[in-house]
């Protein structure tokens, strides 16, 4: 059991558990922000093609999908769930560290999958963990979300700017600087006990019985998850093109930033939001947004177009993001919590891990004109949530917008 810092329970814990909790999503996000938008230039460096590309940015997605839930079913029961979060860390240090050993297809492919599984439950363990400060005290979910996407953008710069510098070759140092923060911030994350079902705030409203099975909640979270894997190419692909393009370290890193500080107020306003706006409204805002930004994505737009084009990020995912985040509240009880989080993630890192796969022989065969089938993966997402949506009835179906979490 990794020691808490100072326990959190008691007529203390809400003051101490926002700053903790933001803090949590800081580390984990700071190396996102450099994998995610410079892992892929690291192995081009390699002389991977582009299937190998694909391949090995797929396999940690996929092996997390079979490693999550599990992980959140166990913390679950768990006296404290961020326990979880320590060891997590430490053994994605260690396969980061690994990496240092390994420049061959098949090594970077087993090294980077272990990576995958050991980081799985990071992320939706520290939601979960959030999710109860929502539950329990009615804290604000964006105002503690908000500081992991500022944590990202700054982390994008830096890599643009040691890209520019140093190639490809920064990508390592700065993910294995990353994972030991992941462990140190597991030390400060609140410590709040176990789930619990009492003390739920008057505005998020779990219906009795509730629970996973339900089938709106279920096909939400997958035509949610369907709708969010058509990032798939831009993750991919987006900084090999925007380099291609002849767009220095610098502006990626810009273009890369400028998708998440557009995220950002969206998290910074998710409290405004929620009052105006059904959950339901920001995920089908949000998909069809998604479609429109894949279909002008192969556009030849220019720095300043792609720069504007990339802040339709905060409609694609913020928006979506943080109304399944209110769907998933709104259906389960807090004991179910980080199982739903983990049925989430497993949702969307399974469909995200087949279209990352998928898009690695897209963009070979149709090149700019693969976004175009991520625009039809968009809308696909849509219709099935359109579809669960119209599973609930009508009654219950409009309330929630200004009060509820419908």
């Amino acid at each position: 059991m990794i020691p808490a810092i100072k326990s959190l329970q008691g007529e203390g814990a809400p003051s101490y558990f926002r700053l903790r909790t933001a803090l949590s999503y800081c580390a984990p996000l700071f190396v996102n922000g450099i994998a995610l938008p410079f892992f892929p230039v690291w192995l081009a460096g390699l002389n991977f093609n582009d299937h190998e590309i694909g391949l090995v940015i797929a396999v940690p997605m996929v092996v997390r999908v079979l490693v999550t839930p599990v992980i959140a079913v166990f913390a679950d029961h768990m006296k404290e769930r961020a326990d979880v979060l320590f060891w997590s860390g430490g053994l994605s240090l260690l396969t980061a560290i690994a990496l240092y050993w390994t420049s061959e297809f098949w090594p970077v492919l087993l090294v980077y999958g272990v990576q995958g599984a050991t980081y799985a439950p990071y992320v939706p363990v520290v939601e979960s963990i959030a999710m109860s400060g929502v539950r329990r005290w009615g804290f604000d979910y964006g105002s503690m979300r908000v500081w992991g996407s500022i944590i990202f953008i700054v982390s994008t710069l830096f890599g643009g700017q040691m890209i520019g510098m140093w190639g490809g070759t920064m990508v390592l140092p700065v993910m294995v600087a990353g994972f030991v923060l992941t462990m140190l911030t597991a030390l400060i994350t609140p410590r709040i006990g176990p789930t619990r079902r009492r003390n739920q705030p008057i505005n998020l409203q779990s219906p009795t019985g509730s629970s996973l099975r339900s089938p709106q909640l279920l096909i939400t979270m997958i035509g949610v998850s369907v709708q969010q894997s058509s990032h798939a190419m831009l993750y991919t692909f987006a900084s090999i093109y925007w380099h291609k393009l002849g767009f220095s370290g610098t502006q990626i890193a810009v273009l890369w930033s400028i998708g998440v500080a557009a995220e950002v107020m969206v998290f910074f306003l998710s409290r405004m939001l929620s009052r105006r706006f059904s959950a339901w409204t920001l995920i089908f805002f949000g998909s069809s947004m998604c479609v429109l930004r894949w279909i002008l994505f192969p556009i030849n737009l220019g720095f300043a177009g792609y720069f504007l084009l990339q802040c339709f990020h905060s409609c694609t995912y913020a928006c979506v993001h943080t109304g399944i985040q209110r769907r998933i509240v709104g259906s389960v009880q807090e004991t179910q919590e980080a199982s739903a989080q983990g049925a989430y993630y497993f949702y969307n890192g399974m469909f995200l891990g087949l279209m990352t796969l998928a898009s690695g022989y897209l963009y070979a065969w149709l090149d700019l004109s693969s976004y175009y089938v991520m625009a039809a993966v968009a809308a696909f997402g849509l219709g099935m949530v359109i579809f669960a949506r119209n599973l609930q009835p009508r009654s219950s179906a409009i309330g929630g917008g200004a009060h509820g979490v419908s």
